[in-house]
């Protein structure tokens, strides 16, 4: 593989390190949290980390027919919910067989790498006899044979791949990946390595730099220039702290505008008409439509909340992602514009109020109302047309009515 479809494979979130498919699901970034919990990439995480359950199939994949977009932790995963929906429905990592997201998990390097091979494109050749046979010169290989098998063919391509230093000695499978391993891992992932080392004596401002080793600090350098990875709000960069997996979502979906919008799961456009039949019609940018089905369990984003399917309207710019041929994911990413109300009231002239410039302000008519008789006063337009000698006491009228301003009075 050139490098120009290397980076375009794993551009999918220069933060490399997603499950492609079932398998390891988490990537590791840091823990995200500032001196008082707040999560630092969006704000609006707080708790502890328990660190509860490791990954119930180690790292295997498990091919699924369909894909996980409701999670029995969903309330867990609070802020992170549309990040962890959007790339589920891209099938970028997915929930566990349990149900679960676990989002507070750290991921290990064994699983981080996994991931940057798949990423990258490289599932089938790290999963052939060649590479699974490979005689692996690290001092604890034996260890990753004994506890990960299926992982000795990703490691091989990843030490093709130059993913590894040349200092690297162990492998530590289960080590947490920490911010300064992922940070390198994805910018030799994306081929920006040369890059990095061009930028080896720049000068970076956080308060923590001095934990950052030196020859590291041009993989830092790119990749906050890159906006893969950000600094915390007091000025450090935790070059040594584990990521969560609801960390990881949020900063896959920031970089993910930097996908090509060739992606043939993705759909944008402006919503035809509301759904009907179980199905959507999408108007696409170059005015050509396409219907899609909606699978049943659906999830859609509107105004940032999840919503039902009947909240979609005619005239919604939307963001549509399929799998196996039906909708999975609909984010709205702008209303429809709001329709004007047009109506028309009809009933007896009653009266009405003059504005300071001499106006008709307000109109008051009279109209029956399930056998009752019913006062009803309206606002009325500056620029009402009024036909005919409608404003006589008792006479009938016919008023139009637009969001609930009279524009027209008409003797009827």
């Amino acid at each position: 593989m050139n490098k120009a479809m290397l980076k375009k494979a794993a551009i999918t979130s220069m933060a490399v390190l997603t499950l492609v498919g079932g398998a390891t699901s988490a990537f590791a970034d840091g823990k995200g949290h500032d001196d008082k919990g707040n999560h630092q990439d969006n704000g609006k995480h707080s708790g502890k980390d328990d660190n509860k359950g490791k990954n119930d199939d180690n790292g295997r994949d498990h091919a699924k027919s369909d894909i996980r977009l409701q999670f029995k932790d969903e309330k867990e995963l609070k802020w992170a919910l549309e990040y962890i929906i959007r790339l589920a429905s891209k099938g970028v990592f997915n929930g566990y067989e349990d149900g679960t997201f676990k989002p507070q998990q750290k991921i290990t390097r064994i699983e981080s790498i996994v991931a940057a091979v798949r990423l990258m494109g490289l599932k089938e050749q790290a999963e052939s006899q060649a590479e699974m046979s490979t005689k692996l010169n690290f001092k604890d290989a034996d260890e990753l044979a004994r506890k990960y098998p299926w992982a000795v063919g990703y490691v091989a391509v990843a030490l093709e791949k130059d993913l590894f230093s040349e200092t690297d000695a162990v492998l530590q499978a289960d080590k947490p990946a920490t911010r300064l391993f992922a940070t390198t891992l994805l910018v030799k992932a994306l081929g920006l390595e040369a890059e990095a080392k061009a930028k080896v004596n720049t000068q970076l401002t956080f308060k923590d730099e001095n934990k950052i080793p030196a020859g590291s600090v041009g993989y830092v350098a790119v990749a906050l220039e890159k906006g893969v990875i950000t600094g915390y709000n007091d000025n450090t960069f935790r070059p040594n702290q584990p990521v969560t997996r609801a960390e990881l979502a949020a900063l896959l979906d920031r970089t993910d505008t930097q996908l090509p919008n060739n992606d043939a799961q993705a759909i944008t456009g402006k919503l035809k008409a509301a759904p009907a039949n179980g199905a959507v019609v999408v108007v696409k940018p170059d005015n050509t439509e396409v219907s899609v089905v909606l699978d049943p369990n659906i999830f859609i984003f509107r105004d940032n909340v999840k919503a039902s399917v009947a909240a979609l309207k005619a005239g919604d710019e939307v963001l549509l992602r399929t799998y196996l041929n039906k909708a999975v994911f609909i984010e709205v990413t702008k209303n429809a514009p709001v329709q004007p109300a047009l109506t028309i009231e009809t009933g007896e002239f009653n009266s009405v109020s003059l504005n300071a410039e001499g106006k008709i302000a307000t109109l008051s008519i009279t109209k029956e109302v399930n056998g009752s008789t019913q006062a009803l006063i309206l606002n009325v337009s500056p620029t009402v047309v009024i036909i005919g000698d409608a404003l006589t006491a008792g006479r009938a009228i016919e008023l139009t009515v637009l969001n609930g301003v009279v524009q027209t009075i008409k003797a009827i």
